[in-house]
């Protein structure tokens, strides 16, 4: 009954805190020097990891199916295949989990640092909205970062998925791109930008939240990090089944 409590209770603190801070970008929107800042943090640094992750994702997909492909001589099929799993799935889903980890992470550990050092206090006493100052740029930037790494996900794995299918496993260069032209719609891909972009507010919103309540000194910091990353994983992963039945 005491962790039902406890969970309701983080949940109602952190949509709270959600709120205030769309209210306060709508109202006063953090500067643009800040918001440029954490998209560098979150998406630019990030980008040679989830371009590398996503060509070896789509290169996997085909050594996975080929052999039943192959069965019913539709090797043909497999670029579709790719595509339509990347756009709808894997992209929006494993560059979350990735951004989570590396992004959300440094979030938790920063405010909760800030927090325990009493800098957010220090903030209120200057009259900053520390909501505007360390969480709005974040929630800006991540929902532009996001969808942009998901596209650069999706891109590199195509590219994966041809390179092991024309070059490893000989399937027609021109039919494994028709293919996939012909089976994939903008539905497929804009469902998965959609995906992302709820991934993004989960990912600040935990992350940002978990640091915010951190207490207890530096092992406080580690406790509200690994809180942090387990629970909006969780999360994107619930929320993935919900965003897939209702877009799809």
């Amino acid at each position: 009954m005491e962790r039902l409590k406890r969970f309701v209770e983080h949940v109602g603190s952190a949509t709270i805190l959600f709120l205030q801070t769309v209210l306060i970008t709508l109202k006063n929107p953090p500067k643009i020097k800040h918001i440029l800042k954490y998209m560098e943090e979150i998406g630019v640094t990030a980008a040679p990891l989830i371009a590398i992750t996503g060509f070896f994702t789509g290169g996997v997909l085909v050594v996975e199916t080929y052999p039943t492909f192959h069965k019913f001589n539709a090797e043909f099929l497999i670029g579709a295949l790719v595509s339509l799993s990347l756009s709808r799935e894997l992209s929006p889903v494993l560059v979350a989990l990735l951004v989570t980890a590396r992004s959300g992470s440094a979030m938790a550990a920063n405010i909760g640092t800030m927090r325990i050092t009493e800098q957010i206090d220090a903030l209120e006493v200057m009259a900053v909205n520390p909501l505007r100052y360390l969480i709005a740029p974040r929630l800006i930037a991540a929902l532009i970062m996001v969808p942009a790494l998901t596209v650069l996900s999706y891109a590199s794995g195509l590219l994966g998925g041809y390179f092991v299918g024309t070059y490893l496993y000989s399937i027609n260069p021109y039919l494994f791109v028709e293919k996939m032209k012909d089976l994939t719609e903008l539905h497929d891909i804009f469902g998965g930008m959609y995906k992302s972009a709820a991934f993004s507010v989960v990912i600040t919103v935990v992350a940002c939240y978990f640091g915010y309540i951190t207490k207890g000194g530096a092992e406080g910091v580690g406790r509200s990090t690994t809180t942090a990353v387990v629970v909006a994983s969780v999360l994107i992963l619930i929320l993935d089944y919900f965003l897939t039945a209702l877009i799809y």
